[in-house]
């Protein structure tokens, strides 16, 4: 997707007015792209120009993620208070019961989507929400070391760094299996999207007790991982199977915790899968 992105103000009837931020292209059923925590939704330009050939396609910065504004005061960043934001965006914006598709935070936000029924179908790419407590404070401690980093390092060391496949590595190996792969722009571009995340903190506190436990019987649901995920363990895709039944459930060979780089058409094709 092209830059710029573009602002909308969103006014829910019952909750604070705020502000998103999206890009949107193509023409056909909606396709909404939902980041993970601490990205942006630059995260999904590998796969939209494939998904837009034969659907709209509109990613989100989520609130207090990317150049989206962090929540009014007083507002809530758990699950119960952001997916009404959530429906009050896609309506705000004209999108009708969308296909939506989300990694990570994003997968989570997608499968509650599916569950109220706001949605046609889900795509979750390793959604969160299906750890054991263990697994879940490492994914967290991996995360807020990374956000810590983020905010020590100087800019021009971060440059600096992105400028090699092994600064890129260091910079974002936790999401990547082929860290070096992605550009220097793109690194630095997601390490200051990271840095200056104002919803980083509330929703790493909000998903304390998350869990995901329901099963999503309406609309067709595929959830896919990858076999290289740092993040979110593999093994974890198997309890999601569990708990939704009648899910799809795919691999992703050689890919991380953020798939959309890794293998762009493999992803795309799963997406495409669901959706058409």
């Amino acid at each position: 997707m092209a830059a710029p992105v573009s602002f909308a103000r969103i006014t829910p009837e019952d909750r604070p007015p705020f502000t998103v931020a999206y890009d949107r292209k193509g023409a056909g059923e909606p396709v909404v792209l939902l980041h993970g925590i601490g990205h942006h939704l630059q995260a999904w330009r590998p796969v939209c120009d494939i998904l837009a050939a034969s659907h709209e396609v509109i990613a989100f910065d989520l609130p207090g993620f990317g150049v989206s504004p962090g929540l009014p005061d007083g507002s809530s960043y758990d699950l119960s208070s952001v997916i009404p934001l959530l429906t009050a965006a896609f309506a705000g914006l004209g999108i009708d019961r969308p296909h939506v598709v989300g990694n990570s935070l994003g997968g989570l936000l997608a499968l509650e989507l599916g569950r109220t029924g706001a949605v046609r179908s889900v795509t979750a790419l390793s959604p969160a929400g299906f750890w054991t407590p263990a697994e879940r404070r490492y994914a967290f401690g991996l995360l807020r070391g990374m956000y810590a980093g983020a905010q020590a390092l100087p800019q021009p060391t971060v440059e600096s760094l992105a400028r090699t496949a092994l600064g890129r590595a260091s910079l974002t190996g936790t999401f990547y299996a082929h860290p070096g792969r992605r550009s220097a722009d793109a690194v630095v571009a997601e390490t200051r999207a990271l840095r200056g995340a104002a919803g980083f903190a509330p929703t790493l506190a909000a998903g304390r007790e998350v869990r995901f436990t329901s099963d999503v019987p309406d609309v067709p649901v595929t959830i896919a991982w990858g076999n290289r995920d740092r993040l979110l363990l593999p093994r974890q895709g198997i309890r999601a199977k569990r708990t939704i039944p009648g899910a799809r459930l795919v691999r992703l060979p050689g890919c991380g915790h953020v798939p959309m780089n890794d293998d762009p058409a493999l992803v795309a094709r799963v997406i495409l899968d669901t959706v058409s």
